[in-house]
């Protein structure tokens, strides 16, 4: 009797402790159970977890699920979002070793990560599980050990090439991230080539897909936009410049560069436009000066990074950061509505941002032009530093004043903000916006003196290639000069001659040294370099060479 009693009691608890565990949700190995179509080797099928509610009953069941696992070098990746590839999978465990294999199932929202040992498997799962939130593209994902001991993947899957080359080239940047000092929580963030204005909304939405953003101070230094943002650990903000260095917010423009600063730490003051500490959202707006930055250096000019957007207004700016905080930012491309151009198209996706239209038309109204000096060949090639010029017309009654047409919108702003109250010829040009839609040519068999001239031809253009690398090296006039295209049989005294013809010293020469054919020159001063930028672009030193000139952000 006491032998069938203790039976009974047995299958009960049994009985109830399969409740126990069908109630809280216990899906042992549950990526054993995809199928054989998969590339992995060994498994069935299963509906893997799909419910994006990040609450309680969730977080739950995945360390329960977590706890069942025993460590295995493959980490299984889980409510991974649609549109993630396999960097963003990659990045994950970079920071942990070396990757040497990766799976990405997108149909069932979950990936496989091969680490080279276990000892990093050990790592990255004992982190997310304890530290850090692991988010891929916004999403919060679920981490534990796989029951698989490798990936097997079918070698011949096209995908296979390119899962190498993301895997080789996460691993490049690992090895380049262990040369350039040691990882940091705070992010310095310079953002290059700066065609469309970039807000701390912006920049917010960006850096949050990778990790909460913590603090983010913005500020322009030596004409550049730069900020820096803060992670609450080490391994986030190493996954963000993994993920982010060297992206472009838009097609060939507004790159991300990005390094780790010297600051441990973050002291905002104030939250505005400027700076945003998002863990003490109390704090007053103040004002948007230098004191809003609790930490002692040299910023350079603390004043807004759209300074040469005043005279359109400042709901441009507004708009933008609107229209930012509205939309989404997954890495991908984005076209623009037809007609915009080819050099419009959006790096980062559903970004909502306003077409280059908002900017305003491609015509501005050049005054305070020396009339005895300036000719519709020299704006053309000084606006052509900024973008491709369509047509110069010099107003025949009154010649200290032009319309410059652009291709485009957004060059028409770019040069707009370099160019406006800069020296030319002795005289400080103006530059606005201008009403006219397009610059008319004179009617046939009417004369403007050579006043008006149409480019669209020109073979001097600089942007017309798609993703032209011309839009890389855009930056302020500057009294360094860039000079490319040299021939061998030039040297440095006949070019240092040639820049001293056009009335101007020369400070310094260099050539570069992995590559003769560029050099750099500095000029006595940014007046005199403008001078022999447009007297010197395009300049034939030889038979068949034709010098190239451009603004240099370097100095010599």
């Amino acid at each position: 009797m006491f032998a069938v009693t203790t039976m009974f009691t047995t299958i009960n608890m049994v009985y109830f402790s399969f409740r126990g565990t069908r109630k809280s949700g216990l899906k042992r190995g549950s990526d054993e159970l995809f199928s054989q179509t998969s590339g992995v080797s060994n498994g069935g099928v299963m509906n893997p977890h799909t419910d994006h509610r990040d609450n309680n009953n969730d977080a739950k069941k995945v360390k329960l699920d977590r706890n069942l696992n025993k460590p295995s070098r493959v980490v299984h990746v889980r409510n991974i979002p649609n549109e993630a590839m396999e960097t963003d999978v990659i990045n994950l465990g970079v920071p942990f070793g070396r990757i040497t294999n990766v799976l990405l199932l997108k149909g069932k929202n979950q990936a496989f990560l091969e680490m080279a040992d276990e000892t990093s498997a050990m790592a990255m799962v004992k982190y997310y599980n304890n530290s850090g939130t692991p988010i891929v593209r916004g999403r919060t994902v679920y981490v534990q050990f796989s029951n698989h001991k490798e990936l097997k993947t079918d070698s011949m899957n096209p995908s296979s090439v390119s899962t190498q080359a993301a895997l080789q080239a996460a691993q490049a940047l690992s090895s380049q991230t262990d040369t350039q000092g040691g990882p940091n929580t705070v992010l310095r963030v310079i953002v290059d080539n700066q065609i469309y204005p970039i807000t701390l909304d912006v920049l917010h939405q960006i850096f949050s897909r990778v990790g909460k953003v913590l603090k983010i101070i913005t500020f322009t230094k030596n004409g550049t936009f730069q900020a820096l943002i803060q992670y609450p650990d080490v391994i986030t903000a190493q996954a963000a410049k993994l993920s982010l260095d060297g992206q472009n917010i838009y097609n060939g423009c507004c790159t991300l560069r990005i390094d780790y600063s010297k600051l441990n730490n973050l002291n905002v003051k104030y939250n505005n436009d400027k700076s945003r500490d998002f863990t003490n959202p109390g704090l007053p707006m103040g004002d948007t000066g230098l004191d809003g930055i609790g930490f002692r250096g040299s910023l350079g000019m603390m004043g807004s990074p759209f300074a040469g957007l005043s005279s359109l207004g400042s709901p441009l700016t507004a708009a933008f950061a609107a229209a930012a905080a509205a939309g989404g930012l997954p890495l991908g491309a984005f076209a623009l509505p037809s007609g915009t151009g080819a050099s419009t198209t959006l790096s980062l996706a559903g970004l909502g941002l306003p077409s280059p239209q908002a900017f305003g038309g491609c015509v501005l109204l050049v005054s305070n032009l020396n009339e005895e000096k300036v000719t519709p060949d020299a704006l053309f090639i000084l606006f052509g530093v900024y973008g491709d010029v369509v047509r110069v017309k010099i107003l025949f009654n009154k010649k200290d004043n032009a319309l410059v047409q652009m291709s485009e919108p957004h060059q028409a702003q770019l040069a707009l903000t370099n160019l406006d109250k800069i020296k030319v010829f002795g005289k400080e040009i103006r530059v606005n916006p201008s009403k006219h839609q397009v610059v008319q040519m004179p009617k046939e068999g009417q004369s403007d003196a050579g006043l008006t001239k149409d480019f669209t031809n020109s073979p001097l253009h600089r942007f017309k290639k798609p993703g032209s690398k011309n839009y890389q090296n855009i930056y302020p006039p500057s009294a360094t000069l860039h000079l490319s295209n040299i021939p061998a049989s030039v040297t440095e005294e006949d070019i240092k001659k040639s820049f001293q013809d056009t009335g101007g010293d020369v400070v310094a020469f260099k050539f570069f040294q992995k590559d003769r054919k560029m050099a750099l020159i500095q000029m006595g001063s940014i007046e005199e370099a403008v001078i022999a930028l447009i007297k010197m672009h395009n300049y034939q030193v030889t038979e068949s060479s034709h010098l190239r000139v451009s603004f240099s952000k370097s100095t010599i």
